[in-house]
């Protein structure tokens, strides 16, 4: 049998177990393309036969039960299937025929390697995301998700999945304990998946901010993902040979009012460095799918101007540099520091412990 032979010439349509799950759990659009009909389907489905389908038209090629692999396949091969309008469209291979829908939740944060969720195969319930244009019913073990607007998906695998972020507001909206949501939050920062105010925003966006589960959980996660940026700076200055910083202090005016907290900083080469830890509070306004917080943003940009007029070189850095490109960023401060030699002398400002 050759790879163009239609399923319906051969003595038997049942593959020989092919390794890939994508031959394994096909649609009947997919079938149709290779030759057989709605009846011809049908008649491999019955009691005894060597198929069953799984889903509204979504069929698996063996007789055994599906492993979680052939479930999220099957799964995405449902909620991306096109309207009836559309069908008459040949159905492609593989995730051509997944359309826009994408994995979310539990099955999503199992794919990005999430601990404190079942492995993919002990995933009972495979959330998925459509577009909210999308007249899907939810059936057996794929819940269907609309939206307005779907995010980028990343590809794991080869399968389509909602941003960490995405799929951790998915599954916290199914959450009633506190101690379930924290540690589902802690996971996320402290294995480097997300930063806090990522999820924040996205929490905020799905308007879970005010749940009482949830409440404690993020400030929670704010202080562990201010624990883990702080332990990664100090890596970085460490790992890449930077001068030891003076650290965690407040910088003050002598006589005069105070200029605020500095997370690192020179002296001798009047470098400070700010850690941007901050996150929306519950109840800020979102605009274009990010947080308004304008109180703590004027306050940020007036420390720091006020900083660089006194001749003070002002690096800020966010955990999410920290996570992905802190070799860049110790070249950033490297630079900062090499060219303090060129700059004119600072004023001269108090340094305190805070």
């Amino acid at each position: 049998m050759t790879q163009n032979t239609p399923l319906s010439s051969c003595s038997s349509p049942l593959p020989l177990h092919p390794r890939d799950v994508t031959q394994r759990v096909l649609s009947a659009a997919q079938l149709r393309t290779r030759g057989l009909s709605a009846a011809q389907t049908s008649a491999q489905c019955l009691p005894g036969g060597p198929w069953q389908q799984i889903l509204p038209g979504v069929y698996l090629l063996h007789p055994g039960p599906p492993t979680g692999p052939e479930r999220l396949h099957g799964a995405l091969l449902y909620a991306g299937r096109p309207p009836v309008s559309a069908r008459r469209a040949p159905a492609g291979p593989g995730d051509a025929a997944y359309g826009e829908a994408m994995v979310t939740g539990v099955a999503a944060l199992a794919l990005h390697g999430f601990a404190t969720v079942p492995d993919l195969g002990a995933v009972h319930r495979i959330d998925v995301l459509v577009p909210r244009t999308r007249r899907l019913r939810s059936t057996r073990f794929v819940e269907v998700l609309r939206t307005a607007a779907l995010p980028v998906p990343v590809r794991v695998d080869g399968v389509p999945v909602a941003p960490v972020e995405r799929a951790v507001a998915d599954v916290v909206a199914g959450l009633d304990e506190a101690a379930d949501v924290r540690r589902l939050l802690t996971e996320a920062v402290r294995e480097g998946h997300s930063d806090p105010a990522a999820l924040v925003r996205e929490l905020s966006a799905a308007k879970l901010l005010g749940r009482a589960a949830v409440v404690g959980a993020v400030e929670a996660l704010l202080a562990e993902g201010r624990a883990v940026a702080e332990g990664r700076l100090y890596a970085m200055v460490r790992e890449h040979g930077l001068p030891e910083p003076l650290w965690n202090v407040e910088l003050r005016l002598p006589g005069g009012p105070g200029l605020g907290g500095i997370d690192a900083y020179w002296p001798d080469h009047a470098v400070a460095l700010v850690l941007d830890t901050r996150a929306p509070r519950h109840g800020a306004e979102v605009r274009g799918g990010r947080p308004s917080d304008e109180a703590a943003w004027s306050a940020y940009a007036a420390k720091r101007e006020h900083l660089e007029r006194l001749g003070v070189t002002v690096v800020h850095l966010t955990p999410r540099k920290l996570r992905e490109a802190a070799d860049q960023q110790a070249t950033v401060v490297r630079t900062a520091l090499m060219a303090a030699a060129d700059r004119e002398p600072p004023a001269y400002v108090t340094v305190l412990p805070r």
